[in-house]
Protein backbone atom coordinates (compact mmCIF):
# COMPACT_ATOMS: atom_id res chain seq x y z
CA UNK A 1 0.00 0.00 0.00
CA UNK A 2 1.22 3.70 -0.97
CA UNK A 3 0.79 6.31 1.53
CA UNK A 4 0.18 9.64 1.28
CA UNK A 5 2.58 11.88 3.62
CA UNK A 6 1.66 15.49 2.98
CA UNK A 7 -0.78 17.57 0.52
CA UNK A 8 0.39 21.33 -0.21
CA UNK A 9 -2.47 23.48 -2.07
CA UNK A 10 -2.35 26.62 -3.73
CA UNK A 11 -4.91 28.44 -5.29
CA UNK A 12 -7.14 25.35 -5.32
CA UNK A 13 -10.89 26.07 -5.43
CA UNK A 14 -11.60 27.93 -2.08
CA UNK A 15 -8.05 27.41 -0.82
CA UNK A 16 -6.78 30.93 -1.77
CA UNK A 17 -3.24 30.34 0.04
CA UNK A 18 -0.94 27.22 0.79
CA UNK A 19 -2.22 25.16 3.08
CA UNK A 20 -0.35 22.00 3.84
CA UNK A 21 -2.32 18.76 5.64
CA UNK A 22 -0.19 16.15 6.82
CA UNK A 23 -1.20 12.41 7.07
CA UNK A 24 -0.30 10.14 9.60
CA UNK A 25 -0.21 6.21 9.21
CA UNK A 26 -3.52 4.49 8.54
CA UNK A 27 -6.82 5.76 7.44
CA UNK A 28 -7.26 9.92 7.18
CA UNK A 29 -11.14 11.23 7.14
CA UNK A 30 -11.33 14.95 6.78
CA UNK A 31 -14.15 16.26 8.91
CA UNK A 32 -15.59 19.60 8.89
CA UNK A 33 -18.98 21.96 8.54
CA UNK A 34 -20.43 22.26 5.25
CA UNK A 35 -18.77 24.42 2.81
CA UNK A 36 -14.95 24.33 4.67
CA UNK A 37 -13.45 22.21 2.00
CA UNK A 38 -13.56 19.17 2.89
CA UNK A 39 -14.31 17.99 -0.90
CA UNK A 40 -11.77 20.49 -2.48
CA UNK A 41 -8.91 18.18 -0.62
CA UNK A 42 -10.35 15.22 -2.54
CA UNK A 43 -10.60 17.06 -5.31
CA UNK A 44 -7.33 18.60 -5.21
CA UNK A 45 -5.64 14.79 -4.80
CA UNK A 46 -7.58 13.20 -7.69
CA UNK A 47 -6.35 16.48 -9.64
CA UNK A 48 -2.37 16.10 -8.34
CA UNK A 49 -2.94 12.94 -10.21
CA UNK A 50 -3.52 13.32 -12.84
CA UNK A 51 -7.81 13.79 -13.36
CA UNK A 52 -8.59 15.69 -16.83
CA UNK A 53 -12.14 15.16 -16.44
CA UNK A 54 -13.63 19.26 -15.19
CA UNK A 55 -16.82 17.11 -14.01
CA UNK A 56 -15.02 14.77 -12.00
CA UNK A 57 -13.73 17.63 -9.97
CA UNK A 58 -17.11 19.26 -9.49
CA UNK A 59 -16.09 21.96 -12.08
CA UNK A 60 -17.86 23.05 -15.19
CA UNK A 61 -14.36 24.06 -16.80
CA UNK A 62 -11.12 23.01 -15.70
CA UNK A 63 -10.24 27.10 -15.01
CA UNK A 64 -12.55 26.78 -12.27
CA UNK A 65 -9.99 24.95 -9.91
CA UNK A 66 -8.10 27.89 -9.50
CA UNK A 67 -9.34 30.62 -6.62
CA UNK A 68 -11.31 32.93 -8.25
CA UNK A 69 -11.31 35.91 -5.81
CA UNK A 70 -13.85 37.03 -3.38
CA UNK A 71 -14.67 40.27 -1.80
CA UNK A 72 -11.40 41.16 -0.04
CA UNK A 73 -8.88 38.74 -2.82
CA UNK A 74 -8.28 39.38 -6.14
CA UNK A 75 -8.16 36.00 -8.53
CA UNK A 76 -5.33 33.87 -8.50
CA UNK A 77 -3.53 33.55 -12.50
CA UNK A 78 -2.95 29.55 -11.04
CA UNK A 79 -3.10 26.40 -8.86
CA UNK A 80 -0.76 24.20 -7.90
CA UNK A 81 -1.14 20.94 -5.80
CA UNK A 82 1.55 18.74 -4.18
CA UNK A 83 1.31 15.20 -2.96
CA UNK A 84 4.03 13.42 -1.30
CA UNK A 85 3.62 9.87 -0.92
CA UNK A 86 5.94 7.30 1.28
CA UNK A 87 7.75 4.87 -1.30
CA UNK A 88 9.52 3.41 1.61
CA UNK A 89 8.10 -0.49 0.68
CA UNK A 90 9.29 0.46 -2.81
CA UNK A 91 6.22 -0.17 -4.47
CA UNK A 92 7.13 2.97 -7.24
CA UNK A 93 9.32 2.02 -9.59
CA UNK A 94 11.26 4.59 -8.32
CA UNK A 95 14.66 5.14 -6.07
CA UNK A 96 13.17 7.64 -3.56
CA UNK A 97 11.99 6.95 -0.35
CA UNK A 98 9.27 9.81 -0.96
CA UNK A 99 7.91 10.74 -4.23
CA UNK A 100 6.38 14.20 -4.84
CA UNK A 101 3.37 14.68 -7.03
CA UNK A 102 3.27 18.02 -8.49
CA UNK A 103 0.66 19.61 -10.70
CA UNK A 104 0.47 23.27 -11.70
CA UNK A 105 -2.20 24.92 -14.09
CA UNK A 106 -2.48 28.73 -14.94
CA UNK A 107 -5.76 30.36 -16.47
CA UNK A 108 -3.77 30.53 -20.23
CA UNK A 109 -4.65 26.97 -19.65
CA UNK A 110 -1.59 25.81 -19.55
CA UNK A 111 -0.35 22.67 -17.49
CA UNK A 112 2.59 21.85 -15.72
CA UNK A 113 3.66 18.57 -14.37
CA UNK A 114 6.89 17.45 -11.75
CA UNK A 115 7.38 14.20 -10.30
CA UNK A 116 10.61 15.24 -7.53
CA UNK A 117 10.70 19.03 -8.82
CA UNK A 118 11.65 17.61 -12.53
CA UNK A 119 9.34 18.60 -15.11
CA UNK A 120 7.50 15.69 -16.65
CA UNK A 121 4.71 14.45 -18.71
CA UNK A 122 1.33 13.69 -17.05
CA UNK A 123 1.88 10.03 -18.83
CA UNK A 124 5.05 9.68 -16.34
CA UNK A 125 2.28 10.03 -13.59
CA UNK A 126 0.09 7.60 -14.83
CA UNK A 127 3.01 4.96 -15.50
CA UNK A 128 4.16 5.75 -11.92
CA UNK A 129 1.30 4.22 -10.61
CA UNK A 130 0.29 1.97 -13.05
CA UNK A 131 -0.68 -1.24 -11.42
CA UNK A 132 -0.48 -0.14 -7.54
CA UNK A 133 -3.86 0.68 -6.96
CA UNK A 134 -3.18 4.40 -7.24
CA UNK A 135 -4.94 6.99 -9.76
CA UNK A 136 -7.41 8.96 -10.20
CA UNK A 137 -9.92 6.28 -10.01
CA UNK A 138 -8.92 4.67 -7.13
CA UNK A 139 -10.91 3.34 -4.34
CA UNK A 140 -7.66 4.95 -1.83
CA UNK A 141 -9.90 7.97 -2.13
CA UNK A 142 -13.47 7.90 -1.37
CA UNK A 143 -16.16 10.62 -0.94
CA UNK A 144 -18.70 10.52 1.76
CA UNK A 145 -21.44 9.47 -0.82
CA UNK A 146 -19.64 6.46 -1.89
CA UNK A 147 -18.52 5.75 2.03
CA UNK A 148 -22.01 4.78 2.31
CA UNK A 149 -22.51 2.81 -0.59
CA UNK A 150 -19.79 0.02 0.17
CA UNK A 151 -20.59 0.24 4.03
CA UNK A 152 -24.52 -0.51 3.17
CA UNK A 153 -23.01 -3.51 0.20
CA UNK A 154 -20.74 -5.00 3.09
CA UNK A 155 -23.73 -5.53 5.56
CA UNK A 156 -25.44 -6.86 2.85
CA UNK A 157 -23.08 -9.66 1.73
CA UNK A 158 -22.21 -10.59 5.24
Amino acid sequence: LLNFRRLEVTGFKSFADKVELVFEPGITAIVGPNGCGKSNIGDAIKWALGEQNARAIRCEKMEDIIFNGGSTRRPLGMTQVSLIISNSRKILPVDYEEVEIERRFFRSGESEYYMNKNRCLLRDIQELFMDTGLGTNSYSIMEQGHIDLVLNLSLIHI
